[in-house]
């Protein structure tokens, strides 16, 4: 995005998740800064996740609660003050929320929650020569925000290496719409959601940070906040304080070359009470993610083999399969812990693979993902595994559909009937989403299944009734939106790349 002034980013110093010191904090921030919030004000956190199995994974309420309260300090007209976010796939939000104890926290400051799945989604036209696809769909919150603040939490991401401001976007979808492109295309995906919505201000929560994943991070004591405006200079500097050039992070360098933002530290201002370098002492040895699935599995039961996905340049699928493999073992080990032990000796496949699987008989053989393909022998019989891969062309986000849980608990007990005396298995999708690995898993392991959890059961089924009901009623008001056509935010996109006078908004896939 073209810039007026320099983009600025400011390092702070915090030691502790106290809501009064994180507010001061913001507060100064917004005043350097000279940001009054107005309007539709809406705050979109990181709660992929939360509770007390993923301790690590999500923006907390304190921070929350001390940035809402700074907001609301500088406000001036201002029309509504929410909070909103969709948390992982397949996992009503409400119960990410309640486990975040983020509706105590709304109700003291005073701000509404957004569950995102559960409001009507906006198409949002796309015009720019390098996109995915004409049209990306966002809730309505999302595209009605008159002032946007992007919360995310400070972590490492097994599918794009960081997870920042940037790729805290992926937040913005519903889950029939964000899984469409979220395979080897992924950091495109990321990029493309840009022109959306930009935010007038970032602050992300690094008092605690978490390494290594992103569901089930491992907490790294960085004891940091640190504020900007512009998402592509505020990733570089957290990068850069982590040891990582920004522009071998796909995301950030494809956002950075469409116009959103600059990469070099020196066309950004940088203050606060904590230097760069000293940001960078604290932070020295942080682990990020991005580890092959080979590599992921050394050591276990589990033998994993990984062949290019259907592309002329990449070969792995970082956005897909794998890196929802990698994290739904961690989900496992955390509810069962005996995980390891309980897992029989296993061999997952994914993408074009043409090398050996040196499968001993009884050992079972599980081929994941539409583009898995391979020909070969296994235990002495031929294996023939064709691709079942749809090029995105022909993928259209009007008629994306995804299951819940419930939905895909009965699918694979369904087929886990058929498959269970078969040493050769095949699970389709594109991708196949960490939820649906972990019910696969629980049925190769018999492990617990964390779905059932007794701690958890009643408030997820709770929230799950409450979200279908919500659901209902939304699709009801999306068809005014359906007729009424896609909405236009020039102010997302790079001004080089704002559509022509009488542009044709359709999408053609």
């Amino acid at each position: 995005m073209n810039q007026v002034t320099r983009p600025q980013v400011i390092i702070r110093h915090c030691d502790a998740y106290d809501p009064k010191r994180i507010e001061t904090i913001i507060r100064e921030g917004l005043e350097e800064l000279d940001l009054r919030p107005y309007g539709r004000t809406l705050v979109k956190p990181n709660v992929v996740a939360s509770g007390k199995h993923f301790p690590h994974a999500y923006t907390r309420p304190e921070f929350m609660e001390g940035v809402v309260n700074a907001l609301n300090s500088r406000a001036e007209n201002l029309e509504e003050l929410a909070i909103g976010e969709r948390c992982g796939i397949t996992v009503p939000t409400r119960f990410s929320f309640k486990n975040a104890d983020y509706y105590p926290m709304a109700k003291r400051v005073g701000a509404k929650l957004y569950h995102f799945e559960e409001e009507t989604q906006v198409e949002i036209p796309l015009y720019h020569e390098e996109r995915l696809r004409d049209s990306f769909f966002t809730p309505e919150p999302i595209a009605k925000a008159d002032f946007f603040v992007n919360c995310p939490k400070f972590k490492a991401h097994p599918w794009t290496t960081v997870t920042f401001s940037l790729k805290s976007y992926i937040g913005i979808q519903d889950d029939r719409h964000r899984l469409i492109d979220h395979d080897h295309k992924l950091d495109e995906k990321v990029a493309d959601l840009q022109y959306i919505i930009q935010p007038q201000f970032i602050a992300i929560d690094a008092i605690t940070a978490g390494e290594g994943r992103m569901l089930t991070p491992i907490p790294f004591e960085m004891n940091l906040i640190i504020m900007g405006t512009n998402q592509v200079a505020f990733d570089s500097v957290c990068c850069h304080i982590i040891g990582l050039d920004p522009l071998s992070v796909p995301h950030i360098r494809m956002s950075h070359e469409r116009g959103f933002g600059p990469v070099g530290l020196d066309a950004i201002d940088i203050s606060g009470d904590v230097t760069l370098e000293e940001a960078q002492e604290r932070s020295k040895d942080f682990r990020v993610g991005l580890i092959r699935v080979e590599e992921y599995f050394e050591g276990t039961n589990i033998k994993a083999y990984a062949g290019p996905p259907p592309s002329d340049s990449i070969d792995y699928c970082w956005g897909g399969c794998p890196g929802a493999m990698e994290e739904a073992i961690e989900i496992m080990r955390l509810y069962d812990t005996k995980t390891d032990e309980k897992m029989p000796k296993t061999h997952i496949v994914f993408g074009n693979y043409e090398g050996e699987i040196d499968a001993k008989p009884g050992e079972k053989v599980v081929f994941i993902g539409d583009c898995t393909k391979y020909k070969g022998d296994i235990n002495g019989n031929q294996v023939e595994i064709k691709s079942l891969y749809v090029d995105r062309s022909k993928k259209s986000p009007h008629s994306a559909q995804s299951d819940d849980i419930f939905v895909k608990m009965i699918a694979m007990e369904k087929n886990w009937m058929g498959m269970k005396k078969q040493d050769v298995l095949r699970i389709a999708g594109c991708p196949v989403s960490v939820a649906e690995q972990v019910l696969l898993l629980i049925k190769l392991g018999k492990l617990k299944n964390p779905y059932f959890d007794p701690g958890d059961a009643i408030t997820f089924t709770n929230c799950y009734f409450k979200t279908r009901t919500q659901n209902m009623i939304s699709r009801l008001r999306g068809k005014a939106y359906q007729e009424a056509g896609p909405t236009h935010r020039g102010d997302a996109r790079p001004e080089l790349n704002l559509p022509p006078d009488g542009a044709d908004t359709s999408l053609e896939a």
